[in-house]
């Protein structure tokens, strides 16, 4: 174990210099510097020496000595690099290049942020049997077919600008993601870690794409947690199952992502860029704009000037989502810590997910409940649609004693079947307009956002029941391409 880590280590020390000689080298021009500008500079290179030490220490098997020595080093920079940005004459630029050098070579050793708890705040964290497996833990975040996801991301102004974005206005959609995606990582990181792909660019892209919403759907028709659309998830077997969209599955939806950025991976030559943007605005159009060159930059502008203004924004939100999944506490972000071991519960009584999250109310610290992590986790499931006692559902281990304490004697569930019993008045539909003769009918394909309202509403010569019962609807459902029967109107 301990020349593992020496390997691992050893494998530092070409970057570790090159990030002495970046302290080291000298403002431009001929203006000699000031004696603050020459006490940071001092201090941008302590932090490099600082470095230094922490790997030694590595070395030598005393992991947590090189966090601490690690930690203070980045300290340094980042004081540093405020007082530079105040005083004439200094270059910051340096000491955020030196910044995101340290970073960067983070990503693949033993070394790794922490919490107040002890446990990596990087994405190794999630492996919910503790740090135990750490080196396979950290290749799985951090490799993308063998080479280093954060050597492959650019820190520009487009993914810094994302990072802003990601740790102001959109802080709540990350953290939102993040709380969904530990309970989904069992059913999605599998798919991810067979295809030898990163962890962190399954989230980056689920964050951006529906924010671990596993029914989100988007005007465009794209759908799931990973958001397809309806042609390429065909491809990818995103097909149906028993009338159920297999896009709002996370563990298919997840496989076929997979498999998509594996093959696009390939198409271009492992350009990261090019291959999420291919993911946004479709392969073929991102094949004809690069051609053969696929060590093309995205932002070069034979390519970026041509793509949309969603695109454009796309890619580098998805890095920056990855890369603060990487590296949250060196941007001043906690997520919060999530025991996403997955469980299940048989219903000792029958029950729908909307129930069980009254009764389960805040169990686990839950302060916004428990619904959408019944709904991601039970995807095929209405919410509404009461399940009958034996039913088995998928829940977050810690909800067990919970459902049990909660849910299955007591004030609580009773509570619970009295709100979903309650309905707001009904208004009945029109009565339809009476015919002669025997009705004539017709197809109707239903399209993506059709609702069996909208398409009676669109008829004006029928009504819901009529349709229903001419198609033996149950609780009036429909799906994507279905043909209905439907009243030709005269």
């Amino acid at each position: 174990m301990r020349s593992a880590r020496l390997v691992r280590s050893l494998r530092l020390v070409p970057l570790a210099a090159s990030l002495a000689l970046l302290a080291a080298c000298a403002n431009p021009g001929s203006v000699r510097p000031t004696a603050t500008v020459t006490a940071l500079y001092a201090q941008l290179d302590q932090a490099t020496q600082g470095y230094e030490t922490a790997l030694q220490q590595v070395r030598a098997g005393n992991d947590a000595a090189g966090q601490q020595t690690l930690d203070r080093a980045l300290d340094t920079v980042k004081n540093a690099s405020v007082r530079c940005g105040g005083t004439a004459g200094c270059d910051p630029q340096r000491f955020f290049s030196a910044y995101d050098r340290m970073l960067r070579l983070k990503d693949g050793s033993s070394i790794g942020d922490e919490n107040d708890d002890g446990d990596p705040q990087t994405g190794m964290a999630l492996d919910q049997r503790g740090p135990a497996a750490l080196p396979e833990a950290q290749r799985s975040v951090t490799l993308l077919h063998g080479q280093k996801l954060s050597e492959l991301i650019a820190m520009n102004g487009a993914v810094k600008a994302a990072l802003q974005m990601w740790l102001t206005q959109w802080r709540p959609n990350l953290v939102d993601a993040w709380i969904s995606y530990q309970y989904l990582r069992s059913e999605m990181w599998p798919a991810y870690q067979q295809a030898d792909l990163p962890e962190a660019l399954l989230f980056g892209i689920m964050a951006k794409e529906s924010g671990g919403k596993v029914h989100a759907v988007s005007r465009s028709g794209a759908a799931g947690p990973l958001q397809f659309m309806y042609a390429t998830g065909m491809r990818f077997g995103l097909t149906t199952d028993d009338g159920f969209d297999l896009r709002f599955d996370p563990a298919a939806s997840a496989r076929a992502n997979a498999e998509y950025m594996d093959e696009q991976l390939k198409v271009f030559n492992d350009n990261l860029e090019l291959t999420i943007a291919a993911y946004n605005a479709g392969e073929g159009r991102m094949s004809r704009l690069v051609g053969d060159d696929t060590r093309v930059s995205f932002y070069d502008p034979r390519i970026y000037n041509q793509l949309s203004q969603e695109t454009r924004d796309y890619v580098p939100s998805v890095l920056a989502a990855a890369w603060l999944f990487l590296h949250p506490d060196s941007y001043n972000l906690r997520f919060p810590k999530i025991d996403g071991e997955p469980g299940r519960v048989t219903l000792k009584r029958p029950a729908s997910l909307s129930e069980l999250t009254v009764c389960l109310g805040s169990a686990g610290g839950m302060e916004e409940g428990w619904f959408r992590t019944l709904r991601n986790l039970n995807p095929r499931l209405d919410p509404q649609q009461e399940q009958p006692a034996g039913a088995v559902l998928q829940v977050p281990k810690l909800l067990e004693q919970p459902y049990a304490a909660r849910c299955v004697d007591g004030p609580w569930p009773i509570l619970a079947a009295d709100l979903h019993s309650a309905a707001a008045p009904v208004v009945a539909d029109p009565p339809a307009p009476e015919r002669s003769g025997p009705v004539r009918t017709r197809s109707y394909k239903v399209r993506h956002g059709d609702t069996l309202v909208g398409i009676v509403r669109k008829l004006r010569c029928s009504s819901v029941q009529e349709v229903a019962e001419m198609n033996h609807l149950r609780h009036q459902h429909i799906a994507v391409g279905q043909l209905l029967t439907v009243p030709e109107c005269r």
